[in-house]
């Protein structure tokens, strides 16, 4: 199932390719397609986890490169190799004893957006986004007596894949620069093996930061 997402993922991006190449050869040319880089902060949080007594969100960061493939006078499909960070910050106690702990899921993520410029420096966007976790960390501190220690990598525990949806915006201040946000909602849930008549715990994002097209 997650091949098949994922080649269903390349291959609109080929056929957008490819029509945008019959297109432009009977309008402008070829180098209407443009490549960039982009990177900036993830405020991330997990679905809320019953065994937590205290959520919060928890700062990252995203960073990859893009390719912006237009296929009409005004929409644009906007295919990305990021890496970036999700997780969560919570607090819980055990047996009297407060405890804090800092989740760190590294990924890395293909988004496909599909963008519709109002203006031709101003668009909106919504997409899948395909994740391939990397890393997967807690760090725990113990409140009362400041001890602190971080788990190995358990990636193997978890779920590897990860679907979201992203609805976002981005304005060109020039030919070159922009500024970008996105809010990416999880699909899939992050356990591999969900314990029956237990709620899914998702990825949620919200991502802000700088473009540059070449």
């Amino acid at each position: 199932m997650k091949k098949l997402i994922l080649g269903i993922a390349v291959l609109s991006t080929s056929l957008a390719f490819a029509q945008t190449t019959t297109t432009t050869t009977k309008t402008t040319s070829s180098s209407d397609v443009r490549f960039g880089i982009k990177g900036g902060m993830n405020v991330s949080s997990l679905s809320k986890d019953g065994s937590l007594d205290d959520q919060k969100s928890k700062i990252g960061f995203n960073a990859g490169v893009f390719a912006t493939i237009p296929v009409a006078e005004s929409f644009s499909i906007q295919p990305e190799v990021l890496y970036t960070q999700y997780g969560s910050k919570a607090d819980y106690t055990v047996l009297g004893t407060k405890y804090s702990s800092s989740t760190k899921l590294d990924y890395v993520a293909v988004p496909v957006m599909f963008q519709y410029n109002f203006v031709p420096n101003f668009y909106v966007e919504a997409g899948p986004e395909f994740g391939l976790m990397v890393s997967a960390k807690n760090k725990v501190k113990n409140e009362s007596n400041g001890a602190s220690s971080t788990t190995d990598n358990y990636k193997d525990d978890l779920n590897s894949f990860n679907l979201g949806i992203g609805l976002g915006a981005g304005y060109y201040f020039t030919d070159n620069i922009g500024i970008t946000a996105r809010y990416v909602a999880g699909v899939t849930d992050i356990a591999k093996d969900r314990p029956s008549n237990s709620d899914a715990v998702r990825n949620n994002t919200f991502q802000v930061g700088l473009a540059y097209k070449f």
